[in-house]
């Protein structure tokens, strides 16, 4: 019994350089056709290339820790129980970088195994899913943020409605004494089909008197926290 354990724990398969470096090879085109996905995918502030160049540099790591293990089981339990101890906490800004970061881990497993076929026919197809849809982002909301005098609040509430009707959502509203502040979401096309009719809402609110400023903000993907 011992010994069936000791074959089965101590049996792994050992590769050419040949082998090795073809591996790293392959992981290292996949690794380029990922940033290149990664920088196309991605434009504007949400953009890191210090990100995009460890994406690449996660695929032939992967890809090398695969030739290590190989078909060792031993070693292989050892890389789990080490790398369960380590504990990241970098912050994902974009839900689309967990997908890259999934990417290059598969891919650099699939290189690793020696399973080319694998690893580039669903890069391929990861390639050209981002390539249609990647760029899809979240720009169609805007924000109204109104500070007027108090005496103001109704009348500015009355034209909001008047402009908008129910399609204009008021979600904050801070008061004092003096003053109040109005923060509404919107469609972004309703606003801009909205300001090409004549007088601007802008022109509206100022007419109101003593409004101490009116923003319009418009939220997408490159506002990051």
């Amino acid at each position: 019994m011992k010994k069936e354990l000791f074959e089965l724990f101590g049996k792994s398969s050992d590769l050419s350089l040949e082998n090795i470096i073809t591996r790293l090879a392959v992981a290292t085109v996949i690794a380029c056709f990922i940033f290149l996905s990664y920088r196309i995918s991605h434009d504007g502030s949400i953009y890191s290339k210090k990100f995009n160049v460890s994406l690449a540099a996660l695929t032939v790591i992967t890809t090398t820790v695969m030739i290590v293990i190989g078909n060792n089981l031993a070693m292989s339990l050892g890389m789990v129980g080490a790398l369960s101890i380590v504990r990241f906490r970098t912050a994902v800004k974009d839900s689309r970088d967990t997908v890259y970061i999934f990417w290059t881990i598969v891919a650099g497993i699939c290189c690793g195994a020696g399973d080319y076929l694998t690893a580039s026919a669903g890069s391929a197809f990861v390639f050209v899913l981002l390539l249609l849809f990647g760029r899809i982002r979240n720009d169609n909301r805007v924000l109204l943020i109104i500070r007027t005098a108090r005496m103001n609040e109704e009348r500015v509430e009355a034209l909001i409605f008047q402009y908008f009707s129910r399609k204009a959502t008021l979600r904050v509203k801070n008061t004092t004494e003096t003053s109040v502040e109005f923060i509404y979401e919107l469609n972004r096309r309703l606003l801009e089909k909205k300001q090409g009719t004549g007088r601007t809402l802008t022109d509206e609110i100022y007419d109101v008197g003593n409004v101490e400023y009116f923003n319009i903000v418009m939220q997408n993907d490159d506002i990051s926290s």
